[in-house]
C-alpha cells in the first residue's frame, strides 16, 4: 500500500519480512565501498554489527529519537534498493515501526525520497529506491541516510541487525548491450 506525500516522497507500508535474502543478478551490493556512521550505539552494538552478516548481532541505539545510520560514498554512486533485517519477535519494542530513507549529496542537502511503516516485520524487509516515473530507476547520490523516526510498542532504543545496500551492476564491457557471463565469453567478445 503505497501513499503519495505533498512533497513528492512516497510512503509505503510493509508488513511481514523474508527469511532468506533474495536479491536479483543485476545488482550488487554496495555498503563495502561506503563510510558508515550512526547516531549513538550501546557498548558492544555499534555499527559494526550492521555489516557483519550475523543475524543475531545488532546495532543498538542510545539516545532520544530519531536515530541515524548514514552511508557516505567518495563517489557518487547509484542506489536502487535498501534490504533491512528486523525480527519483532525477538525484539520487540526495539523494532523499528517507521523509517524514512534520505539521499543527498552530505548533511546539508538531504532530502527525504522514501517513508515505510513497518508492521511487526521479521525478517529482511526490502525498500526500493525507485521513483514514480519509468526513468527513475535508482537514486544517484554521494550518501544515503536511514532515520529510524519511532518503533513499536513506543520503544524509545532501536534494534537493526543488517542493512544490504545494492545499486546496478555496471556492465563489464563498455558500449556493449548485453553482459557475458563467465571470462571465457568475455575474452572471446572482441573481433580484432
Amino acid at each position: 500500500m503505497a501513499t503519495e506525500t505533498s512533497e513528492g516522497e512516497e510512503e509505503v507500508k510493509i508488513t511481514g519480512g523474508n527469511q532468506v535474502l533474495l536479491v536479483d543478478d543485476d545488482l550488487r551490493e554496495m555498503g563495502k565501498e561506503a563510510a558508515w556512521s550512526v547516531s549513538s550505539c550501546k557498548t558492544g552494538n555499534g555499527v559494526s554489527s550492521l555489516r557483519d552478516d550475523n543475524l543475531d548481532t545488532y546495532w543498538q541505539s542510545d539516545g532520544a529519537q530519531p536515530h541515524f545510520v548514514n552511508i557516505q560514498f567518495q563517489k557518487k554512486v547509484k542506489l536502487q534498493l535498501v534490504v533491512i533485517y528486523v525480527d519483532f519477535k525477538l525484539d520487540e519494542s526495539y523494532t523499528p515501526g517507521k523509517i524514512c530513507i534520505r539521499a543527498g549529496d552530505g548533511f546539508h542537502n538531504l532530502k527525504e525520497i522514501k517513508t515505510v511503516e513497518l508492521d511487526k516485520p521479521t525478517g529482511w524487509v526490502y525498500i526500493s529506491l525507485s521513483g514514480n516515473e519509468a526513468r527513475e530507476t535508482f537514486v544517484n547520490t554521494f550518501m544515503l541516510q536511514i532515520s529510524v523516526l519511532s518503533n513499536h510498542l513506543n520503544g524509545r532504543d532501536t534494534h537493526l541487525r543488517q542493512i544490504k545496500i545494492y545499486g546496478p551492476r555496471p556492465n563489464p564491457i563498455p558500449h556493449q548491450p548485453f553482459q557475458f557471463t563467465s571470462r571465457e565469453f568475455t575474452t572471446y567478445s572482441i573481433i580484432r
